[in-house]
């Protein structure tokens, strides 16, 4: 009855398109604001029908989601019996890091095709992305989307677009600042640890190496990272083990047309108006994007300070705000876009860009452990951190 509804209200809204069904694997927080940005989004003709998580209190949450918008959920313990089941066109994929390369492959090689939505980072390794991506090119009908959602972010698309019109002209520098506070509590805590998540340079930054690429236009060569732990979790055991994830780094790369970008990364910097702050600089002008005040600034060299204009920025797109300024809410509705388009219109952020999101992680990594620059291609050779379970 409730699909019936939702297709009704769809036709309202102007979309004779059929519901696409979606399934989550993994309901814990993320998992669960993917079900809300979803709910949000009935209106485009979409309803989430399964769930699939081991972990029984977030099972419960999600179902209790569920109730309260009316949907009739079905509830699996694994993501192959909600594969199995038939029910779902597309499932997003919000497990933990550790997870991911297992599920994907079972969904990609699933006789069912499923599009995908798989959360940041694409896998923990760069090895198992190739593997991803090598077992998707066989099967082309399946969309796979890497969710690297900052780029939806209202003040970064804004300087995005101001970047590719040309408005600065030829980018020589980009530098990102994100100064928040520690990582969250997870299920079982499997974020305390490098072996899980891949490592801070890659669970989180693999965000901020994207929106490098972008801003750059380049494609990474080499990475130089200095990071410690220094502040957060040292104080905390499981199962007789000290965190070993870092909280605070400095990371440079550099692209090859010249361009560098820099990471300034402090995980213990709560006392911060703005949460990341961009500032891509071309040999004729700046710009800045700040997030959460949702604010870019951009004048050129001839301009100067005087010139410079600040740009509140917003989308009237946006049904949720969520726990991402919007970004999950736009990232949905571009993806559903490329679903409904049956292969003529390709993931905005495809297994390509979210490979060389982890390499770069991967590269930054290995240099704080080295002591020295990591070039990129040694990564995508093999190269990669030993972590320890």
């Amino acid at each position: 009855m409730e699909i019936k509804r939702n297709q009704k209200e769809a036709k309202q809204m102007g979309s004779t398109s059929p519901v696409v069904k979606y399934g989550i694997i993994g309901v814990g927080m993320m998992g669960r604001e993917h079900l809300i940005n979803l709910y949000h989004l009935q209106g485009h003709g979409v309803a989430v029908v399964a769930v699939a998580d081991p972990h029984v209190p977030s099972q419960q949450l999600a179902l209790d989601l569920a109730v309260s918008y009316n949907w009739s959920i079905q509830v699996f313990s694994g993501h192959k019996e909600l594969l199995d089941s038939g029910l779902c066109d597309v499932v997003v994929v919000s497990t933990p890091n550790m997870t991911h390369y297992e599920i994907l492959m079972d969904i990609i090689n699933h006789p069912k095709p499923h599009h995908i939505l798989v959360e940041k980072p694409l896998c923990t390794t760069v090895s198992h992305c190739k593997k991803v991506i090598e077992a998707a090119r066989k099967r082309p009908a399946v969309l796979v989307h890497v969710g690297l959602e900052y780029r939806y972010m209202p003040p970064v698309a804004k300087l995005i677009d101001i970047v590719k019109g040309g408005k600065l002209g030829d980018v020589k520098m980009v530098a990102i600042r994100e100064h928040r506070f520690p990582f969250l509590v997870k299920v079982n805590n499997w974020n305390r640890f490098n072996a899980n998540s891949g490592g801070t340079l890659v669970e989180k930054c693999c965000h901020f190496f994207d929106l490098m690429r972008l801003f750059a236009g380049a494609n990474p060569v080499r990475v130089m990272a200095s990071g410690a732990i220094d502040v957060n979790h040292k104080d905390e055991v499981y199962d007789g083990k000290v965190p070993d994830i870092i909280d605070n780094a400095y990371v440079i790369v550099e692209f090859d047309n010249g361009c560098r970008g820099m990471l300034d990364l402090c995980m213990f910097a709560e006392g911060s108006k703005n949460e990341q702050e961009i500032s891509v600089v071309g040999d004729i002008g700046k710009g800045e994007a700040f997030v959460p005040e949702s604010v870019v600034r951009f004048s050129t060299r001839v301009a100067g300070r005087s010139g410079v204009q600040t740009i509140e920025t917003s989308d009237d797109r946006i049904r949720y705000e969520g726990l991402h300024h919007g970004s999950s809410y736009l990232e949905h509705l571009n993806f559903l876009s490329a679903v409904r388009a049956k292969g003529v219109e390709a993931p905005a952020v495809d297994l390509h860009d979210g490979l060389i999101s982890v390499a770069i992680g991967v590269a930054g990594q290995l240099s704080i452990e080295k002591g020295r620059f990591v070039t990129v291609e040694e990564v995508l050779n093999g190269h990669e951190c030993n972590y320890s379970a």
